[in-house]
C-alpha cells in the first residue's frame, strides 16, 4: 500500500535576486532618514550651515569600506541572521565566538527596534504636516495602525514579500526623483551655499561636530547591509549580496548628494536651524509647499510617508531574521526559532520586533539616533572587522567568492571611522553603550553558568536543543 511522503519541514526559501535585494538595501537605507535629518545635520558643525554636508562625505568614507566587509563575509556565509553568524564562527562557536554573538544579540534587542522605530517617528513628523490640528494622541494611534498594516504585509510567503519589496522600492525612488526634478528648475546657489563666517574653522568643536553629523550621515546610509540579514533566501548569494551592497551605496550616494542640495538651494537652511525642541521641521513637504503650493506639497508628503513606510518594511523584514538565527541555533528562547507551518518565515520573531519598535516610537528621534549607532559600534561593526582579520587568518582555505578589493586598507578605514564616531559621541551615551554591554556579559556569564557551557563547561558541547524562555518551560 502506498503511503504519503511526509510533509517537508518548514524551512526557508531563497528567492531573493538581485533586483530584489538592490530593493530592499536602497529602500532601507533611503527610507525617512534624510526627510528627517536634514534639519539636525545642518545644525552639527560651527554654528551650522551648508558646511554640514561634509558629515555626508564622511559617513560614506566609513560605509563604503565597510560595506566590502559585509559582502565579503556576506558572500561566504549566507545564512540567515547576518551579524549573528559572522561574528560566531569568527570567533570560534564554542569559546569567543558564543560571547560575541551573545553581546550582538543583546544589543540588537534595543538597537534593531530603536533603528526601526526612527521610522515610525518620522512618519509622524510627516503626518502632522497632513493632519496639522491632529492631537498627538491621534498621530500615535495613527502610527499603531501603521504598524498593524506591517505587520500584516510582512506575515506572508518570502516570494510574495519580494513583490512588496519592489513596489514599495518604486514609490521610494518616484518620491526622490519628484524633488531632484523639482529642485533643479528653482536651485540658487546663492542660498545653497550660505557659507556662515569661520564655517571652516578648524578646531576641537568642529571635529565633534563632524563627528555628530556624520553619525547622521552613517545613520542615513544604514541598510546597505540589510540583505545579509535574510542571506539564507538569496538567490545565488555569492554575486547578488556583494553587488547589491556595492551598488546600493554608490546609488543612494548620489542621489543624497543631489537630493539635499537642491532642498538647502530652495529652503533657506537659516529658517530651520537650529532645530526648536519641539523638533525638526518637515523640511522636504516645505520644501514642495514654497515650490508648487499647498496641494502639491499634500500630495508629496504622502509619497514620503510611502518611502518611510517602505524603510520600515525593508528594515523589519531583514531584522526579524536575527532573533530566530539564534534561537534556531540554541542562543536564544525556543520561540524564536519557530517558523510558520506553512508560510516559512519566523513568525514570532517578526511579531517581537514590531512591538518593540512601536515602543522606541516615543522616544526622542536625535537621542535614538546617537544611541542606536552608538550601541552598535563596539561589537557589531568594529567586531566585524576583527571578524574578517580572523577568519583570513584563521581558515585561510575557507571559500570566500567575494574578497573585498585592497585588503585590508578598507578594513582599516572601516575601523578608524568607526572609533572616530565612537569617540565624539555624547559622553553619556558612551557611558550608556558601555553600561550595556557589561551588562550584556553579566548575562552571558550567567547563562552560561546556568546550562554549563563555556567558560563554565566543556566548550566542545552544544545545547541539543534552543534555549527554553519562561513561555515553555
Amino acid at each position: 500500500m502506498h503511503q504519503d511522503a511526509p510533509a517537508a519541514q518548514p524551512h526557508l526559501v531563497r528567492r531573493f535576486g538581485f533586483f530584489q535585494a538592490t530593493a530592499l538595501n536602497m529602500s532601507n537605507m533611503i527610507g525617512i532618514g534624510p526627510f528627517i535629518t536634514i534639519p539636525a545635520l545642518m545644525s552639527a558643525v560651527n554654528g551650522g550651515g551648508p558646511q554640514c554636508m561634509l558629515g555626508w562625505f564622511v559617513a560614506l568614507l566609513i560605509t563604503l569600506p565597510d560595506g566590502l566587509i559585509w559582502a565579503e563575509l556576506g558572500a561566504a556565509m549566507p545564512h540567515a541572521g547576518g551579524s549573528y553568524s559572522y561574528l560566531r564562527e569568527a570567533y570560534g562557536p564554542q569559546r569567543w565566538g558564543r560571547f560575541m554573538a551573545f553581546l550582538f544579540i543583546w544589543q540588537f534587542l534595543i538597537s534593531g527596534p530603536m533603528e526601526i522605530g526612527s521610522g515610525f517617528i518620522g512618519l509622524k513628523q510627516y503626518l502632522g504636516f497632513l493632519l496639522q490640528d491632529a492631537s498627538s494622541a491621534t498621530l500615535h494611534a495613527i502610527v499603531l495602525g501603521l504598524g498593524g498594516l506591517l505587520f500584516i504585509l510582512l506575515y506572508r510567503r518570502i516570494g510574495s514579500v519580494g513583490k512588496i519589496t519592489v513596489s514599495l522600492w518604486i514609490g521610494t525612488m518616484l518620491t526622490v526623483g519628484a524633488v531632484i526634478v523639482s529642485g533643479i528648475g528653482h536651485f540658487d546657489p546663492k542660498i545653497a551655499f550660505d557659507f556662515p563666517p569661520g564655517a571652516f574653522h578648524f578646531s576641537f568643536g568642529f571635529i565633534m561636530g563632524l563627528g555628530a553629523a556624520a553619525r547622521i550621515g552613517v545613520y542615513d546610509y544604514l541598510g546597505y547591509y540589510d540583505i545579509c540579514y535574510i542571506g539564507e533566501e538569496v538567490r545565488d548569494p555569492a554575486k547578488v549580496i556583494p553587488r547589491s551592497i556595492v551598488f546600493s551605496l554608490l546609488a543612494v550616494a548620489a542621489i543624497y548628494l543631489t537630493m539635499n542640495l537642491v532642498i538647502i538651494g530652495v529652503v533657506p537652511w537659516r529658517t530651520f536651524v537650529p532645530v526648536p525642541e519641539t523638533g525638526a521641521a518637515p523640511i522636504a513637504s516645505i520644501f514642495m509647499e514654497k515650490i508648487w503650493g499647498k496641494e502639491v506639497a499634500t500630495v508629496f508628503t504622502l509619497m514620503i510617508l510611502w518611502t518611510a513606510f517602505a524603510s520600515i518594511f525593508a528594515l523589519t523584514l531583514g531584522y526579524s531574521r536575527v532573533p530566530y538565527a539564534a534561537a534556531r541555533d540554541g542562543y536564544f528562547f525556543s520561540v524564536f526559532s519557530r517558523l510558520h507551518p506553512t508560510k516559512n518565515f519566523p513568525h514570532i520573531s517578526l511579531t517581537f520586533i514590531i512591538v518593540l519598535s512601536l515602543a522606541c516610537s516615543f522616544l526622542n528621534l536625535t537621542t535614538l539616533i546617537d544611541a542606536l549607532l552608538t550601541m552598535r559600534i563596539l561589537v557589531q561593526f568594529v567586531g566585524q572587522v576583527g571578524a574578517v582579520y580572523l577568519l583570513r587568518r584563521l581558515q585561510p582555505d575557507r571559500p570566500r567568492p567575494f574578497s573585498m578589493w585592497l585588503y585590508p586598507l578598507p578594513a582599516l578605514l572601516a575601523l578608524l571611522g568607526w572609533l572616530f564616531l565612537f569617540w565624539t559621541a555624547d559622553p553619556k551615551l558612551k557611558l550608556g553603550s558601555l553600561a550595556a554591554s557589561v551588562f550584556g556579559v553579566l548575562l552571558f556569564l550567567a547563562w552560561s553558568w546556568r546550562v554549563r557551557q563555556w567558560p563554565f563547561g566543556d566548550p566542545k558541547s552544544r545545547p541539543k536543543a534552543p534555549i527554553r524562555g519562561p513561555s515553555s518551560s
